[in-house]
């Protein structure tokens, strides 16, 4: 799990029929897209923090989602040394390691109501094509995941 140097959190997939996954670009980072992610609270599991995390990001729950998989080893990744110098909670962490999870719609209209505080857009997009999209640092570690979880 997590280590004083790697801030433990989770991903979350979400998966549509056809294979496509929600992704949501950040505000901060125009043209960096990603699917939903934080860290967990003190005490947090981390099935609890996926499920957070997919409300407070996208808005959706149980009535639209259902969880699927839950990938049984974490997935690090480290933060360039800029991110490292400005982490939020004053600790001085490489990354994040991450639990990573797969979580299916109920129905294909399934409408994701985004964070505005983090995100300008979302689009369903092919797995695949989304590896080019995320931030590059974080690349590799969505490409080990998706290569566990997505066929």
């Amino acid at each position: 799990m997590a280590s004083q140097q790697f801030r433990a959190g989770v991903a979350v997939i979400v998966r549509r029929e056809n294979g496509d996954i929600m992704a949501f670009e950040r505000k901060d980072t125009p043209g960096a897209w990603q699917v939903p992610q934080g860290g967990l609270d003190v005490g947090e599991e981390p099935v609890e923090a996926a499920w957070r995390e997919l409300r407070e990001e996208t808005g959706l729950g149980p009535d639209e989602v259902r969880l699927v998989l839950e990938l049984p080893d974490w997935i690090a990744y480290e933060w360039p040394l800029d991110i490292r110098l400005r982490t939020h909670d004053g600790e001085k962490r490489r990354g994040q390691i991450q639990k990573w999870f797969l979580f299916g719609v109920l129905h294909d209209d399934v409408t994701p109501r985004p964070d505005d505080h983090e995100f300008v857009a979302w689009r369903w997009i092919d797995p695949h094509h989304l590896v080019a999209h995320v931030v590059e640092f974080r690349r590799a570690a969505y490409a080990r995941a998706f290569s566990r979880i997505l066929p």
